[in-house]
């Protein structure tokens, strides 16, 4: 199956053997359990839905203080309860009044592990949904109402969910502002009876007297199929008063470029930034995204130098202050408060860069962006004809997102095509050689097959298709593609070898085999199925115990010294 090359291996595991003088057998009731690991067993299903409920409150000495983190024995660094509490309040320019609510996205802490559940998870749930392990989403709902018995004379506080699910938190938070702490105790017990989230499978979740039905769309699930309740679907009727740009909003957020949002609330700044991310769905954003971003952020400094060109980033933000800050950067959106020209949205205008001068600035789009492909003119009298008619928001967004995936996938499915060319043929994996490596790509290559094969099959849209794959290439957004693709076909080749190593004689292989050889092919193939099990791969039914099998038969077949060597390795 695989050359010998045990000698060194051998040694080295008969050398840890003699250094093992006894074996140390321990029963069950000899186990001490340790506290914190009575802490992490203790919230293990609540941690697969939420990091921790946040209370921030104003402290007239220190200003935003975090009152309550729940469960109390969550581990947050003084660095991420700094963020969490600068993110929780709306920038003194928003003055908001009653009830607001936003979202932000911050990074971790370098050297926090994730769970092996979010490896499960992810493993198939769309890209688009999946967990990350670098940053936490953070969904906020803030209080302020006047209160003559504060001293300020408002009341002032915000709960705070660090969770990929945000609609928990117009559930919970009402109730918190009725009953406070208590409520919270509740319903994060209440939580941690919950099964842990799988994609594709309905679950009821009882939670403060009413029972959520929910489902997590799934790897296998036709794109722009039946939505999800709990995670976060962003309607797309934030992009009304920029119609007539919707190629250049797409085109922009496709190549990853530097975009600044600077709105009016942290609402429509999160809702917006997280509608543009979504927009180029089902293919993932690779880039960095802020929600909701201010001048207090960590990374404010690394995002406002001006020695370097600006990252890829795409910042929500309310503060004019940023005006003035980001003038350097290739792309900035100034939101104000939709006007009408009589029952249409009035639509903003592409500006100079250079008119972006003061805080005043008007609503508009500043940038130079020229887009590779032209617009579609349909589609935008259709939706302004259905406002004019008053159609409801949720079918106008519907199209507007119909419309957007379409455009996704008419631009991925020629890479996809390609990519899958790229593939070993399945005849060529054999159980005695290493399996075939995936072709490099090669974008000459690709470019060649698009006069057949292009964009041009699936949509009608016209341009230069060929001149927005080259720049998408030296995007991050490709490099992120790239990589998922290379790892699922390679973990598809792993598959396959392992069902063809289950499918070949193993036995008759062995006959005419020495020990050493047969000794390198046990080895080896418990560190593949090793492998296999800790990436969750989709192994065929069977092929685990049956490869088990031939593992203990071998096994046992062999001299005494070589049983005991391979049943402690």
């Amino acid at each position: 199956m695989l050359p010998p090359s045990l000698g060194r291996k051998i040694l080295q595991l008969f050398k840890r053997l003699k250094s093992q003088k006894t074996l140390n057998h321990t029963k069950p009731g000899d186990i001490k359990w340790q506290p914190d690991f009575q802490c992490r067993c203790r919230w293990a299903r609540f941690s697969s839905w939420l990091e921790c409920v946040c209370v921030v409150t104003f402290d007239l000495e220190l200003g935003q203080a975090l009152e309550l983190v729940y469960p109390q024995d969550v581990k947050l660094t003084e660095k991420e309860k700094t963020s969490i509490c600068y993110l929780s309040f709306p920038d003194s320019y928003s003055g908001c009044l009653g009830d607001t609510q936003f979202s932000f996205r911050m990074r971790q802490s370098v050297g926090r592990r994730g769970s092996r559940d979010g490896d499960v998870y992810n493993r198939d749930a769309p890209v688009t949904l999946q967990k990350e392990v670098s940053h936490f989403f953070g969904y906020v709902y803030f209080r302020q109402v006047k209160d003559v018995s504060v001293k300020r004379g408002y009341f002032q506080k915000s709960l705070v969910l660090l969770t990929l699910f945000h609609s928990l938190l117009q559930i919970i938070a009402p109730e918190y502002f009725e009953k406070l702490e208590p409520c919270l105790e509740t319903v994060c017990n209440e939580i941690d009876q919950w099964p842990k989230p799988v994609p594709g499978m309905t679950l009821n979740l009882p939670v403060m007297g009413v029972i959520l039905q929910i489902r997590i769309p799934s790897k296998s699930d036709k794109p722009g199929g039946t939505p999800t309740v709990l995670p976060t679907i962003h309607e797309l009727d934030l992009f009304f008063s920029m119609l007539i740009h919707l190629q250049m909003l797409w085109e922009l957020v496709l190549l990853g470029e530097p975009l600044i949002i600077i709105a009016p609330s942290p609402t429509v700044s999160s809702e917006t930034v997280l509608a543009l991310v979504s927009s180029i769905c089902p293919l993932k954003f690779c880039c960095d995204f802020r929600p909701y971003f201010t001048i207090h952020d960590s990374e404010f400094r690394e995002y406002t130098t001006r020695t370097q060109a600006p990252p890829s980033v795409v910042l929500g933000v309310t503060n004019p202050f940023f005006i003035k800050t980001f003038q350097s950067w290739p792309h900035i959106i100034r939101l104000g408060e939709l006007k009408m020209a009589g029952d249409l949205p009035k639509q903003v205008k592409v500006k100079k860069l250079v008119k972006l001068k003061t805080l005043d600035t008007k609503p508009g789009i500043y940038s130079a962006y020229k887009t590779f492909v032209h617009k579609d003119k349909i589609l935008i009298k259709r939706l302004l004809k259905g406002i004019q008619r008053k159609r409801p928001s949720e079918v106008q967004s519907a199209i507007l997102r119909r419309h957007l995936l379409e455009v996704t996938q008419s631009f991925i499915i020629p890479l996809e095509r390609y990519m899958a060319s790229l593939m070993p043929l399945q005849r060529s994996v054999t159980a005695w050689k290493t399996p075939p490596q995936i072709r490099p790509f090669n974008q000459d290559e690709f470019m060649a097959t698009l006069d057949h094969s292009g964009p041009q099959l699936t949509s009608m849209l016209k341009g230069d298709w060929m001149g927005l794959y080259r720049k998408f290439f030296r995007s991050p957004n490709f490099d992120g593609w790239y990589r998922q693709r290379h790892k699922e076909m390679s973990q598809k080749l792993e598959c396959l070898h392992l069902e063809v190593i289950c499918d070949a004689d193993l036995m008759g292989w062995t006959k005419d085999k020495s020990e050493v050889e047969i000794v390198d092919v046990v080895l080896k193939l418990r560190e593949k199925m090793t492998k296999a099990r800790q990436q969750q791969l989709h192994v065929r039914d069977g092929v685990m115990d049956k490869l088990e099998t031939f593992i203990e038969s071998i096994i046992s077949s062999l001299p005494e010294d070589l049983q005991t060597l391979l049943n402690t390795e």
